[in-house]
């Protein structure tokens, strides 16, 4: 995690001072060669860091962590679904399922017991989508109000207390009494009702009407009270309207502090709510929390903490805000969160985190958290978190204190901590023998033999990376590890062609950085500006060799070693890239034409495309903002909002803006946009037609051959939708005249359904012959062809894409077929155990009732739940399975 664990020093420095490689230490445009008969300049060059300590809870079993979630979550009263739905967020975090973590924490906000709890968590999933206000804008624009998380109004949810006094029947004394009396303050009397000020609280009332002295005088001295005229007259009015009327909030403050002297609830909590009312500001905000605090007014205190909250992240850079946040104890975060106090430091902590992990507010934050733990989950996720960042701190007595906690309450991967701090201290033996014990006595996962392969060398080491691909493909480490061992023995295609592997479904900036190193150590420029233009579309502002270099800067030296391509030289690229599949070196090609006086807001939205296609929905929105801001005309932006609507789920506001579109202008992108937003959103199959329809009417429309191409593609794919399949046949051979190489897949599907398995099965291996990127192909072409061959094609879809679920599957359903259960439930359980898969899930919990495993099948399912609580098959399976548990 590089925005973890950044570099030591991550300021910006002049490029030929830090000399981090001898190829950087020349005059700008002259790279020095590097030779392979040079280990010291490879070595250099070709450095892997450590893999990071997440700060996340990662459970041994997951599964299981799920599955009680899930059936505590049936059986638990309403305070406490929050609380669980909280755990299952940071679960589906340290599995990095961004979409689920998500909807856990929005489950938690509809399920708030309390009006903390609301605060918190719509906070929190305001921050998660931070950069998303464009699609309120759009919302908005489309007559709807999408602004859900906005500021609320804490007084109406908060009920007056119920403690309030009632001096019910006047106690006779024997002493004749006025009705009135007056109370001095320096030389001002304030006449007030005797009864209506005793009604206001006992001690009110026990000073006017009881033993004391001052219940027989007609004057009292309150210059003591810290009270002014102003202030006492106000309070006499309260006492006999009920209500404070226009009261500045120097008096309100000056009132409240008597109301709570004197405990008169009613006055106290009319100024609570009245303060409350008045803040509008963070410096407002800061200024009465302490008054909030230390009178205890809750109203006020969850109005001010309201306002921290919805200007995250900003208000952690305040000071003021940090030391209130800090400093408060069990009382008096009691005051300002409630029951909440766990979750808002949860929140804080990993704001804190992100702005800068090192500081001393994120250890005072995560020092808040372990305070409000109180679960042994909680306690895990506290002490976890805390020691990363005392780690990071190099405290390691501390960290390693924190990490023992985390570890002894049951969170295993905390012995990462652990062994790093002894390997620090010397005891390298100590760290390879506790993993090794935690391997012997746990469910072996792959971060665990990653973790131990840092302390053993040779032969030992590379065998535990083997066996953490084996067990968790998606560890970034291995791979790095062996290709950049693979390059410093002079073998530079192994080295390739390992780092390649990962690449291939997972496109990680640390993966294209050290791909990048390779292709500088080749001399090979023109690969290497491909990939660093890659990384930079992806993350501008990326920083390269521990953060020491901005990654534009080695752009700007390696890119005079390549030649200078046209605008029409990057057309004829970006349509071979585009035809063979070559998603990397298309982002690459669209990034050089943006340098262009090209129409900016085409490229942005193509390179949107393929961004999506690459799983990388982050950057994705990003671009198709900027295509919006680049729109060269009104009916071209309407098309890029109705593409951020469609992608963003509003597809009825996305189908809205392409119809605006389309009436300034026709053009092609209004029309696919409203062809493909129909598509999606109308199940009535009468629609085909008029899908048909506007995809003709935008292939009459001018474009390029590879929207075109995507155009005839997707209508190929309504008309086999709607049986016919000739028409559908042109449409797939006009797009592959036009190099859109995917329509092979849509071609073969004719075939198919034309009873021509053989012909399906040709076209498919055209298109695995000429895309670069040709897992889903391999995964396509099983289907037709025989069970060896399919399972051939599906180990190899493995091999490409370890993410895809489909070929295991298939493989544990024909291990089934052979009566062989163990190596099928075993099959299904590789994969689970690093993807959250609802399918792989309910197979699996298919297969243990067949055996009749009711205890594994309720796991599986009750994981699965957890995954889509609303999966009817899987409530039904849940249901029948469930019966049966003794």
């Amino acid at each position: 995690m590089r925005t973890f664990f950044p570099s030591e020093s991550c300021k910006e420095t002049e490029l030929n001072s830090i000399n981090p490689q001898s190829w950087l230490q020349v005059e700008r445009g002259k790279l020095s060669k590097i030779s392979f008969e040079s280990n010291s300049s490879i070595e250099s060059l070709i450095k892997v860091p450590e893999p990071s300590i997440l700060p996340y809870f990662k459970p041994a079993d997951y599964v299981e962590v799920l599955a009680r979630l899930h059936e505590e979550l049936e059986a638990c009263s309403p305070q406490e679904r929050s609380n669980l739905y909280l755990l299952q967020y940071q679960v589906f975090k340290g599995l990095g399922e961004v979409k689920l973590r998500r909807t856990s924490l929005h489950s938690a906000w509809i399920k708030a017991s309390s009006v903390y709890e609301r605060l918190v968590f719509g906070a929190w999933l305001k921050y998660e989508k931070q950069g998303e206000e464009l699609i309120s804008d759009l919302m908005s624009s489309c007559g709807k109000c999408a602004k859900e998380f906005g500021m609320i109004d804490v007084a109406s949810e908060l009920p007056a207390s119920s403690n309030l006094f009632s001096s019910g029947t006047n106690v006779d004394n024997g002493k004749a009494v006025s009705g009135q009396v007056s109370f001095r303050i320096g030389n001002e009397r304030i006449l007030c009702d005797r009864q209506k000020i005793a009604g206001l609280s006992a001690p009110f009332h026990a000073m006017l009407n009881g033993c004391f002295t001052e219940s027989s005088l007609e004057e009292i001295d309150m210059s003591e009270n810290n009270i002014s005229p102003l202030g006492m007259r106000a309070i006499s009015e309260f006492s006999v309207a009920g209500c404070l009327n226009e009261v500045p909030p120097n008096l309100l403050l000056e009132i409240l502090v008597l109301a709570n002297n004197f405990c008169c609830e009613r006055l106290k909590d009319s100024c609570d709510r009245k303060l409350a009312s008045l803040v509008s500001s963070r410096q407002d905000a800061v200024e009465l929390m302490e008054y909030a605090l230390e009178e205890n007014s809750p109203v006020l205190a969850a109005s001010c903490f309201q306002v921290f909250l919805h200007e995250l992240p900003e208000s952690l850079n305040d000071s003021q805000v940090v030391k209130l946040l800090c400093n408060s104890n069990r009382e008096q975060r009691s005051i300002m969160v409630g029951s909440a106090a766990f979750s808002l430091y949860c929140l804080l902590g990993e704001v804190s985190l992100n702005l800068d992990p090192r500081s001393d507010r994120t250890v005072c934050i995560l020092e808040q958290l372990v305070d409000s733990a109180e679960t042994t989950h909680q306690k895990m996720v506290a002490y976890h978190q805390l020691g990363c960042v005392r780690l990071l701190r190099k405290e390691y007595n501390k960290a390693e204190q924190l990490f023992q906690a985390a570890l002894e309450a049951g969170h295993i991967y905390s012995v990462v901590g652990l062994a790093r701090i002894n390997h620090i201290k010397g005891n390298k033996q100590w760290a390879h023998e506790k993993l090794s014990s935690v391997i012997s006595s746990h469910s072996s996962l792959g971060w665990m033999y990653q973790e131990r392969s840092l302390y053993c060398e040779g032969e030992r080491r590379w065998e535990d990376l083997e066996k953490a691909t084996e067990l968790d493909p998606t560890l970034v480490y291995p791979y790095m590890y062996r290709a950049a061992s693979l390059m410093r023995k002079q073998d530079a295609q192994a080295a390739l062609s390992e780092i390649n592997r990962i690449l291939g479904f997972k496109l990680a900036l640390e993966c294209l950085e050290l791909r990048f190193c390779f292709y500088l150590a080749l001399e090979d420029y023109q690969s290497a500006i491909c990939d660093i233009q890659a990384i930079l579309t992806l993350a501008p502002h990326y920083r390269m060799f521990d953060g020491r270099v901005a990654a534009s800067q080695l752009r700007t030296l390696v890119r005079e070693h390549v030649e200078n391509w046209t605008t029409a030289d990057c057309w004829l690229q970006l349509y071979d890239k585009w035809s063979s599949v070559d998603d990397i070196g298309s982002l690459s090609v669209i990034y050089q034409m943006l340098e262009s006086d090209a129409a900016k807001g085409v490229l942005y939205f193509r390179q949107s495309l393929l961004l999506l296609r690459l799983n990388c929905p982050e950057a994705a929105m990003r671009s198709l903002q900027l295509a919006r801001q680049h729109a060269s005309s009104d009916h071209e932006r309407l098309v890029y909002e109705g593409w951020i609507l469609y992608d963003t789920g509003h597809c009825a506001e996305g189908l809205w803006k392409a119809e605006e579109s389309i009436s300034l202008k026709r053009s092609f992108e209004a029309f696919f946009l409203k062809a493909y937003a129909l598509a999606d959103s109308c199940l009535d199959p009468s629609c085909s037609s008029v899908v048909v329809a506007l995809l003709d009417e935008a292939l009459k429309c001018p474009s390029d051959r590879l929207r075109k191409g995507q155009a005839l593609n997707n209508l190929g794919s309504v008309y086999v939708d709607c049986g016919k399949l000739d028409a559908a046949a042109d449409c797939y051979i006009n797009a592959l005249k036009i190099r859109h190489t995917r329509a092979h897949q849509g071609l073969a599907r004719v075939h198919f359904l034309r009873n021509d398995k053989n012909a399906a099965y040709e076209e498919m291996t055209k298109l695995i012959e000429k895309a670069r990127n040709n897992a889903s192909a391999y995964e396509k072409r099983s289907e037709y062809c025989e069970r060896e061959l399919a399972k051939a094609d599906l180990e190899m879809v493995t091999r490409l894409d370890p993410l895809r679920v489909y070929p295991y599957r298939y493989r544990a359903a024909v291990l089934m077929d052979n009566h062989q259960t163990k190596e099928a439930i075993a099959e299904l359980s590789r994969a689970i155990a690093f993807k959250a898969d609802l399918h792989l899930l309910h197979l699996r919990a298919a297969f243990h009732e067949h055996v009749g495993n009711v205890m594994g099948a309720l796991r599986d399912c009750r994981a699965a739940l957890s995954v889509d609580p609303n999966h009817q098959e899987m409530l039904e399976f849940h249901s029948r399975v469930n019966s049966r548990e003794p």
